[in-house]
């Protein structure tokens, strides 16, 4: 009878120890700042000049990736970044039980940029009179995965400008920056209130505005064409739609063509289209592709 009390104290004990080891202690952010997490977005990150740098958190006893992450404590030190070693459950923690690869930044955010700064850019070559810019325009995409995906594509392929519609899309947030694998971090992405008078904008200026379609049946009033027979030779727009309603019906007709992609069989009825930002991929491939070839 004895033992009992003792047993019943060493229980609670043992549940009050696991409860504490459950919770990871608070690490106060910095006003105004969120967490980056991922080995590529925070060593981008770290190397550009974009962001104000706060704290950078490493997992303590990370093994394999010991190199990575005296690699990381070297980079934070030449930006005057203070580091912090933390247990995993701090970094799960921090990012919300996210992927952080054993990495997190502490940065103020990044923004979207006003479309006057895209009109006036620091273009370079792009000025070039041979020179045939494309921009990727996304209508509502609202998913950051999607958004870091379509980021990291149009970067890896060429594209010159990313201009997405502000209202119903997803901002730049640290998922979209771990999707994009740090691409986020160097390319510019700049956002309008009115796509529609954009487009208009950038005809009268002599661009070609192309949609994309994954149902050719559904489009009426433009003509629409495979991606692999689409040539152009004047500056162009591509302009993406939403996960769910691709391009509204009023931005389909503002463009001069669409683009779809041809599918390799007969489809279930279910399974009809390509995410998008697979057939944004396909479709950037197959149009940058051209002036790879026509600059060789």
């Amino acid at each position: 009878a004895g033992r009992e009390p003792w047993s019943s104290r060493e229980g609670d004990f043992s549940k009050a120890r696991k409860r504490l080891e459950r919770k990871p202690p608070s690490i106060e952010r910095t006003k105004g700042s969120e967490i980056l997490f991922g080995i590529a977005p925070c060593s981008v990150a770290l190397s550009q000049s974009r962001r104000d740098l706060f704290r950078l958190f490493l997992k303590q006893s990370s093994g394999s990736r010991r190199i990575v992450m005296s690699e990381f404590t070297l980079q934070a030190m030449a930006r005057g970044v203070p580091v912090h070693h933390v247990k995993r459950r701090e970094l799960d923690a921090l990012c919300r039980g996210q992927v952080h690869q054993g990495v997190c930044l502490e940065a103020t955010p990044l923004r979207f940029k006003s479309l006057e700064e895209a009109e006036n850019p620091d273009l370079g070559d792009e000025e070039s009179p041979n020179r045939q810019p494309i921009w990727l325009v996304l209508e509502e995409i609202q998913d950051p995965m999607n958004l870091g995906a379509l980021l990291r594509s149009a970067y890896f392929l060429g594209v010159d400008r990313v201009v997405t519609s502000r209202r119903n899309s997803c901002p730049l947030t640290p998922t979209v920056s771990k999707a994009s694998s740090g691409a986020m971090e160097v390319f510019d992405v700049y956002s309008t209130d009115d796509l529609r008078s954009f487009l208009k904008a950038k005809t009268a200026e002599g661009w070609e505005v192309v949609g994309t379609v994954s149902k050719p049946e559904d489009v009426e009033n433009v003509p629409v064409i495979s991606c692999s027979e689409f040539r152009w030779n004047k500056p162009v727009l591509i302009v993406i739609g939403s996960e769910g309603d691709g391009l509204s019906l009023e931005t389909q007709l503002l463009c001069h063509r669409m683009l779809a992609i041809p599918p390799g069989r007969a489809l279930h009825p279910n399974i009809e289209s390509l995410n998008v930002s697979v057939a944004t991929g396909i479709l950037l491939h197959s149009i940058c592709s051209q002036k790879l070839r026509d600059g060789d």
